[in-house]
């Protein structure tokens, strides 16, 4: 299965995103949020999945407002190092914006409804896109800097999943617990915590990647997005 590269007009302007449709052509619509690597593989691969699953699944380049079409790696030091640079001038808040366009966009394309899902700095986007979109459903995994927005958690109003690795090394032990504490008694929130997981752990080829875990993780979001979205 391979995708398309598609235009989504932003309130601020234009960007592109990488489209794939399930075999039926249509189904419940999925926004793939992506990390800070921008819209490379593993995220066109992940947006593939979901259209394989029966999604119409759409990766935006959140990136573009800084340099479309960033597209590395998590193999190199310097793409690290690019990767962080990117993660510094990103405004969250910007990208909440553009992932709301990116849901406009993609429902007339859906069978009604659509779902959020997001990896890392877009576990993050996620956990906001709960918070400040039209969302049906979002999920994010090991995502950054929750803690310091969960004022904005009024706003959630859809289901949302949260996947917590226990020993992210971006994420501290006592962020986690703020996070928790902070979403406790939230009825739309559901959080997993994987205690001895790190960051990524299900980002295939990357340095923490567990295979069990992420499929433990993942059989837990289709089963989600399954009951929400359909």
């Amino acid at each position: 299965m391979s995708g398309e590269t598609i235009t989504i007009k932003g309130a601020d302007g234009s960007f592109t995103g990488y489209l794939s449709k399930p075999a039926s052509g249509t189904g419940p619509g999925i926004v793939v949020i992506q990390e800070i690597f921008g819209v490379n593989k593993v995220m066109r691969d992940l947006t593939d999945a979901y259209a394989a699953a029966g999604y119409v699944a759409l990766c935006p380049d959140l990136f573009w407002r800084i340099e479309p079409g960033i597209d590395i790696t998590d193999q190199t030091e310097a793409e690290w190092k690019q990767a962080f640079d990117l993660f510094g001038k990103f405004d969250v808040d910007k990208g909440v914006t553009d992932i709301a366009a990116t849901i406009k966009t993609l429902r007339p394309m859906t069978t009604g409804k659509v779902g959020a899902v997001g990896y890392c700095l877009g576990g993050q986007l996620a956990y906001l896109t709960a918070c400040h979109t039209d969302a049906d459903a979002a999920v994010g995994y090991y995502g950054v800097n929750i803690q310091n927005r969960l004022d904005d958690a009024k706003g959630i109003k859809a289901p949302l999943m949260l996947h917590i690795a226990g020993k992210d090394e971006f994420v501290p032990p006592e962020a986690q617990e703020e996070v928790v504490k902070g979403l406790h008694g939230n009825t739309h929130v559901t959080i997993h915590r994987y205690p001895e997981m790190d960051h990524a752990f299900a980002r295939p080829g990357g340095a923490h990647y567990d295979k069990k875990t992420a499929d433990e993780a993942n059989d837990r979001t289709m089963k989600f997005f399954a009951r929400h979205l359909a």
